[in-house]
């Protein structure tokens, strides 16, 4: 009765082993790689969430400012001009895109 619990116990310990080993390395494999400048142009941006821009919340304006499929920053109703675009405009212009190119922003 006593080996059977130890050999239960070795088996299942190995094969959390094993799953843990996979996880790890799936982890690694399956990563995505995520722009930093989106959280840092969600951070300026005035996070009402509110979607009156169009997009799903302050986030996916965001991505979509800094994948260049929106041009216009001031699509963002409750923001302001002083408070959240123009450190968006400067922002992006410190921080180009990874071939060098500009960020296109404007109001």
């Amino acid at each position: 009765m006593g080996k059977t619990i130890l050999w239960a116990l070795l088996i299942l310990a190995g094969l959390g082993l094993l799953i843990g080993l996979g996880l790890a390395i799936a982890a690694k494999v399956l990563h995505v790689k995520e722009d930093e400048r989106i959280d840092e142009v969600a951070k300026l941006l005035p996070n009402a969430n509110c979607g009156a821009c169009g997009f799903p919340g302050c986030r996916g304006l965001a991505e979509a400012i800094v994948k260049g499929e929106e041009q216009k920053v001031s699509r963002c109703k409750p923001g302001k001009k002083e408070k959240n675009f123009d450190p968006i405009i400067a922002y992006l212009e410190k921080h180009p895109n990874e071939d060098g190119t500009p960020v296109k922003v404007h109001l």
